[in-house]
């Protein structure tokens, strides 16, 4: 059979068709509503791609301007479609059950939230209400949580950066004893520490509805990590949570662990740069030898070395159930690249591991590249920022010739060279798919 070569790569080109999607991202966080819309669309394929992907795009009805405010609150009263004038970044205008999101940045305050609260208890249609980066407050958080008591349609409240505090965080928490049909809350950024932890560990122990909760970047430490583990032993909704740079450390680990063996329940879990280090990977490892439930792991940052990669590596060659595992910027090593790449040589579930940020090295290339040549399992690889250089990328180029699984390979950031890297592409076009970024 022909083996198809993938297409010569080209670098040094910093244009929207070469930049990495995460810069192009980074740049359009940077736009206004109307520049995304009508002067960032149809530039090229690939730009129009990326923007389909891009959330503040993805939503079908947006409100940007704080001047807008009366006109949502009208519409919500009215139950109706959104009546013109309206502003231009509400697209497929129809009616507010469609999809409709209250956009952020707004600094709409506590009595804008109040405003917004109002309407709450009437409308029957808004179900994702986004109010991140507003400053409405704990004064703002009551007003919100007030109304969900009584609302039976919203069903996703983003509070992101709304410095809400603990006190914020009880209210919320009241909330969720009553409401019944929130199932996504991200209360990340929010400065609710291990009180505001407690006060939603609490909530979760009787709330059956919620499904997705970010807790992210609040300071919640060991005593908030306790809190929260807590409640997973008794809550059998929640599938999904972010508890990512919080300082739980190893001790706040070694309870979220614990509280795994018996969840049965979550099945995606957020816990980078949590300063764990190898003792905190120790107590992960630990539960994922006997839960059977989550799929994906986000434990980047948490500096384990070699020693916590091989306790990782110990758990993946009896968890079958482990997905996606990204251990990126825990300074690994050629050592500990060696653990994992021993577990992928027997592990059938992982088909995603990103790997970037551990200074592999050549050698630690070498052992990847060794576990590509027999494992059938994995599709996508992130060894970006790694050291790898020409030897290490040739290591990885050889083994590719014979791997017919892996359709996505990370590997900018490591000095290796365009000839190199052409092999490598040239290598992922025996996999039709495949694709190097």
């Amino acid at each position: 059979s022909t083996v198809r070569s993938a297409p010569r790569l080209k670098y040094n080109m910093h244009t929207f068709s070469t930049l990495p999607v995460e810069l192009v991202y980074r740049i359009m966080d940077h736009q206004n509503g109307r520049t995304l819309f009508c002067s960032m669309q149809n530039i090229c394929r690939r730009l129009n791609q990326i923007l389909s992907t891009y959330q503040r795009y993805q939503s079908t009805q947006k409100l940007y301007k704080l001047q807008f405010l009366r006109e949502l609150i009208y519409s919500c009263k009215q139950h109706c479609t959104v009546a013109s004038p309206m502003p231009i970044f509400i697209l497929n205008t129809g009616t507010l059950g469609s999809a409709p999101t209250f956009q952020n940045r707004n600094e709409i305050g506590a009595e804008g939230a109040q405003h917004i609260a109002n309407a709450l208890r009437t409308n029957t249609t808004l179900t994702t209400l986004n109010l991140s980066w507003n400053q409405i407050g704990a004064e703002g958080a009551q007003h919100l949580a007030n109304a969900l008591q009584t609302n039976t349609t919203l069903t996703t409240l983003h509070l992101r950066d709304s410095q809400i505090g603990g006190e914020g965080a009880q209210h919320i928490a009241n909330a969720l004893r009553t409401n019944t049909t929130l199932t996504t809350l991200n209360l990340s950024c929010d400065g609710i520490g291990a009180d505001g932890a407690q006060h939603i560990a609490n909530a979760l122990r009787t709330n059956t509805t919620l499904t997705t909760l970010d807790l992210s970047w609040n300071g919640i430490g060991a005593e908030g990590a306790q809190h929260i583990a807590d409640a997973l032993r008794t809550n059998a909704t929640l599938t999904t949570l972010d508890v990512s740079e919080n300082g739980i450390r190893a001790e706040g680990a070694q309870r979220i662990a614990d509280a795994l063996r018996t969840n049965a329940t979550l099945t995606t879990l957020y816990l980078s740069s949590n300063e764990t280090g190898a003792e905190g990977a120790q107590h992960t490892a630990t539960a994922l030898r006997t839960n059977t439930t989550l799929t994906t792991l986000h434990f980047s940052g948490n500096r384990i070395g070699a020693g916590g990669a091989q306790h990782i590596a110990d758990a993946l060659r009896t968890n079958t159930t482990l997905s996606t595992l990204d251990l990126s910027g825990n300074s690994i090593g050629a050592e500990g690249a060696q653990h994992i790449a021993n577990a992928l040589g027997t592990n059938r579930t992982v088909t995603t591991l990103h790997f970037s940020g551990n200074r592999i090295g050549a050698g630690g290339a070498q052992h990847i590249a060794n576990a590509l040549r027999t494992n059938t399992t994995l599709t996508t690889l992130d060894l970006r920022w790694n050291e790898i250089g020409a030897e290490g990328a040739q290591h990885i180029a050889d083994a590719l010739r014979t791997n017919t699984t892996l359709t996505t390979l990370h590997l900018r950031l490591n000095q290796m060279g365009d000839e190199i890297a052409q092999h490598i592409a040239d290598a992922l076009g025996g996999n039709i798919s495949a694709k190097m970024v």
